[in-house]
């Protein structure tokens, strides 16, 4: 049982005589930070009382008057300004908790109404290796589709790869000229990839060199604007003053942003001119943009050599990005690649054009939205549909294909204005029926509080992350089974499989227990750390419950059949108030797309645990009854943290 829900629906049904939409205060109803305080505690009153024109106090006891909740919980408490406290009735939390004994689910319960949900996400373009920028995407959205497949939603993964864009225009022009045939016949994606990398480095130069002037230009300027405010008198007048700081702190940020425009182009160009292999390359193509983007043009129109090579390509990269799905533990219902809706793409335009929501515009197609200065741009003036146009048609299939009912979009932040344009677009279109959403996501660092990158510079590549981090654990494996009592309980190949799940399992931790809209700073050594919110210290949380089991001997399964849990101690019945809390968890970060609040819960319910083993003695336990009693709590821990991490797609290891 969802107790939350239900003291939810409850407060929903005494608030109805005091709201005229109770459900928002009702949703106030939250878990107690403080024991002290009960084990949940409702602020409704004092926000709604505000509204009323009454005393909060007055108003929540009348509340408490019309409040049903005597079967789970003891009498509600008014205190402070107003709050009502509620304690769960001693019997009632005793039998749920050995409830969950037999519960595969730990009580949590399917939803009442599933849903269709399309999410799409990782999404990397295939004809280059996955670098640290496809970690967030790949490890929020398989959470996301973990969680909500076991909350009882119909959930389909969809990996919308990059297989038909303007990097293969790149890299066919790129084979054409630059090839290395050996390079190719070892390493086909690491060929291609090194030959979109040139060809990209070369279109930077040509494209950036010219702009380089009016960059300078605009830095001179907006230093000039930032000049004369800052020698702005400031009034007297506290809001004009508060107002002209505003002004500045926006012309500065202005100016940075110039300034970091100015400097990346910069640097790109010295780059190719302090090389003089580059540089004889950039004089020897001088067309290169231009004539890269025709190549992917010949492409989509089906030019027979260019397709011969796209279908020689594709396979081999994405048979190198499967490698790295395989390796993370993240599987795919469908891998629809943009080249997969070309074919639909014409038709989408005319529908557009002809429903009057698409029309010309300097050549181009477009719609235009309300509140948004550029068009949204579905077919270049060259005939070349855009990613926009790929975006409609896939929203198109999904709801007839997929009978979806929710699509989510794991996409960084960067892309959230094409998202606002895609939906509103969208609906214009009729596709009212399907909610669209686009759970957006913040930067990874480095300790510059930069994006992460290699010393030289370059995007950190996925597999060398992923490397890196099980040779850090595997350190740390080594140093800890190395000093336990009696010697070393590892071999050779349990060492590397738990370094493989422990470095695996940070790296992804690390990520998921951030607010998802937050940029975060990627740090090894906090990661990896055996204590504090880190996936290390979970997973030992989880190795440390399987050791004292084996340590008593105890046989789960028996254990489970006979067994019966009794609260006695405070410590116990914490522990088992935060056992019956995990569907809850669940609910909020499905209902918010938000994974932490997930691994929060369960930092809390190891912490919990591990307050309660302290002082509650369970292989010495007084009495047999009672250590059967806390040996299955130990029981339901251990199910419930291999359950919560499993749904992050963090392994656990029953011996570290």
């Amino acid at each position: 049982m969802n107790l939350l829900n239900e003291l939810r629906s409850r407060f929903e049904t005494a608030l109805t005589p005091f709201a005229i939409d109770p459900a928002p205060f009702a949703a106030m109803v939250k878990p107690t930070q403080d024991a002290k305080f009960g084990d949940y505690q409702a602020n409704c009153c004092m926000p709604l009382a505000k509204q009323r024109g009454e005393n909060p106090r007055e108003l929540a006891a009348k509340v408490v008057a019309a409040l049903d909740v005597a079967e789970f919980c003891e009498p509600p408490e008014v205190a402070g300004a107003g709050f009502i406290n509620l304690r769960v009735r001693p019997e009632w939390l005793q039998e749920q908790t050995n409830a969950l004994i037999a519960n595969t689910r730990l009580g949590v319960e399917p939803v009442a109404q599933p849903h269709h949900i399309v999410v799409d996400f990782s999404s990397p373009n295939v004809a280059k290796p996955m670098h640290v920028g496809h970690l967030r995407s790949t490890v929020i959205g398989d959470a996301l589709c973990k969680i909500l497949k076991f909350q009882g939603h119909h959930v389909i993964s969809d990996n919308h790869v990059g297989d038909w864009g303007t990097q293969f225009g790149m890299i066919i022009y790129g084979y054409k000229h630059f090839l290395d045939q050996a390079a190719l016949e070892r390493d086909m994606v690491g060929e291609l990839a090194r030959l979109y990398r040139l060809v990209n480095q070369l279109c930077d130069y040509h494209d950036l060199k010219p702009k380089l002037p009016k960059l300078q230009e605009a830095v001179a300027e907006k230093q000039k604007t930032v000049t004369e405010a800052e020698g702005n008198t400031i009034p007297t007048d506290a809001k004009k003053a508060d107002s002209l700081k505003k002004q500045l702190k926006k012309l500065r940020e202005q100016l940075a942003d110039a300034q970091a425009d100015l400097e990346s182009a910069q640097s790109k160009c010295a780059a190719v001119e302090g090389d003089a292999t580059l540089k004889a390359l950039a004089d020897g193509h001088p067309k290169i943009v231009v004539e890269s983007r025709l190549e992917t043009s010949m492409l989509h129109a089906g030019e027979r050599v260019n397709r011969e090579l796209w279908q020689r390509f594709v396979p081999e990269c994405l048979e190198a990005i499967q490698r790295m799905y395989d390796r993370l533990g993240v599987n795919f219902d469908h891998t629809l690649g943009e080249s997969y809706y070309d074919p639909l793409l014409k038709s989408v335009v005319e529908e557009m054009q002809a429903k009057g929501l698409a029309r010309e515009s300097d050549g181009a197609v477009c719609v235009f939205n309300a509140g948004f200065e550029a068009p949204f741009i579905i077919r270049k003036r060259d005939g070349a549909f855009t990613y926009a146009t790929t975006d409609l048609a896939t929203i198109k299939y999904r709801v007839q294909e997929f009978q979806a009912d929710l699509i989510l979009y794991v996409v960084d932040s960067r892309q959230s204005e094409h998202f606002v344009q895609l939906f509103d677009t969208a609906r214009q279109w009729g596709y009212t029926g399907v909610e669209l959403q686009h759970v957006k996501f913040g930067t990874i660092l480095g300790k510059d509080n930069r994006p992460y990158k290699t010393r030289s510079g370059d995007t950190v590549g996925l597999e060398s992350l992923l490397d890196e981090g099980v040779a850090n654990a595997r350190r740390i494996v080594d140093a800890n089974d190395d000093r336990k009592e009696g010697g070393p309980v590892l071999d050779e190949a349990a060492r590397a499989r738990v370094a493989e799940a422990v470095g695996l399992g940070a790296i992804k931790y690390a990520d998921l227990s951030q607010n998802r809209e937050s940029d975060y700073v990627f740090d090894w050594e906090r990661m990896l750390a055996t204590t504090g919110d880190t996936a290390t210290y979970m997973q030992y949380a989880y190795a440390r419950i399987c050791g004292i089991l084996r340590k008593g001997d105890v046989d789960r399964e028996a254990l489970r059949v006979d067994g019966k849990i009794v609260l006695e101690q405070p410590a116990e019945r914490a522990l088992a108030i935060k056992l019956l809390q995990f569907g809850e968890a669940l609910d909020q970060a499905s209902f918010e797309f938000r994974p932490n609040f997930l691994t929060a819960y369960l930092f809390e319910a190891a912490n919990t645990f591990s307050t309660f083993y302290a002082k509650c003695d369970v292989l010495k336990a007084a009495t047999p009854e009672l250590r059967t009693s806390r040996l299955l709590l130990c029981d339901l821990t251990a199910r419930m943290l291999q359950q919560g991490l499993g749904l992050l797609g963090v392994e656990t290891i029953e011996q570290m």
